[in-house]
């Protein structure tokens, strides 16, 4: 019953939500890019007297680069203010979604999550038969020779899937560095740690990959006492923005980019089951 200001100083834990695939998105269907979590990782790391920062994760991944800003962007926050992360994995923190998990100083999971998937994959689609079938000619014109590499209406070429696999495993290097880099000794040294496989929140428990099980709540409450208060940290979107994708009142345009991202989105997720 007492205002606020005397009820005395409670602890205080802001709450970043990071969900959805890295870099893929429209619309309706909001991505995980760096330009769209930046303002609210600053408004959580600046909360005043903020105990720790909670990162809730739920992301099967996407785009390398912008998984890679964002775990720099936190670990960057988190020494400048000097403050300890926590992420908590709810159904999915796979590759890149693992890979801003690995910006907390601890991770925790579900027993039934599903964490890993420390890999590189690039997909797409073959058409060149389909448009032979049609009748349909391919005019494709550059200026340099390897400008058309892995064009989905021209045939496939060994040279070119060779030149795609060096690129997956630099970055599958780096990926691998990063995790080492962050888990340190507590990696078990599974053969398959690093082969893209994916693991429940239980299991990776004992490779290391995870520090405990558990949920958001019950950690914090464990920490810092049940008075503990957690701030959800929500970026600010207008509904036009949101509709549009770009605030300009496009909305033919944003429904058919959302279509699209919708797809790829959906399967990033199906390749976990989920």
């Amino acid at each position: 019953m007492l205002p606020e200001r005397m009820r005395g100083e409670r602890p205080v834990v802001p709450v970043v939500r990071l969900s959805g695939a890295i870099g893929m998105g429209g619309p309706l269907r909001p991505a995980l890019t760096m330009a769209s979590v930046a303002a609210s990782l600053e408004k959580a790391f600046a909360t005043p007297g903020a105990k720790e920062v909670a990162l809730v994760i739920n992301s099967p991944g996407g785009s390398p680069v912008q998984a890679h800003l964002i775990f720099l962007r936190i670990r960057a926050l988190a020494e400048e203010k000097e403050i300890g992360v926590a992420a908590f994995v709810e159904d999915l923190a796979a590759s890149g979604g693992y890979m801003i998990a690995c910006a907390a100083d601890e991770i925790v999971a579900d027993p039934s999550s599903i964490v890993g998937s420390i890999g590189v994959v690039s997909s797409g689609f073959g058409f060149d038969r389909a448009i032979e079938r049609l009748g349909v000619d391919r005019r494709l014109y550059t200026s340099g020779e390897n400008k058309a590499i892995l064009d989905p209406f021209s045939p496939e070429k060994p040279d070119d899937v060779e030149r795609l696999k060096e690129l997956q495993r630099e970055v599958h290097e780096q990926f691998i560095a990063l995790v080492k880099d962050r888990r340190g000794a507590a990696l078990s040294g599974h053969p398959d740690l690093f082969t893209g496989a994916f693991w429940t929140g239980a299991s990776a428990l004992g490779l290391g990959l995870v520090d405990r099980v558990g949920d958001l709540r019950s950690t914090m409450r464990e920490r810092w006492g049940d008075k503990v208060e957690l701030r959800a940290i929500t970026p600010k979107t207008s509904l036009l923005k949101r509709l549009t994708g770009r605030g300009d009142g496009g909305v033919a345009a944003g429904l058919a980019e959302e279509a699209i991202a919708a797809v790829e989105a959906r399967s990033l997720w199906s390749r976990y089951g989920l």
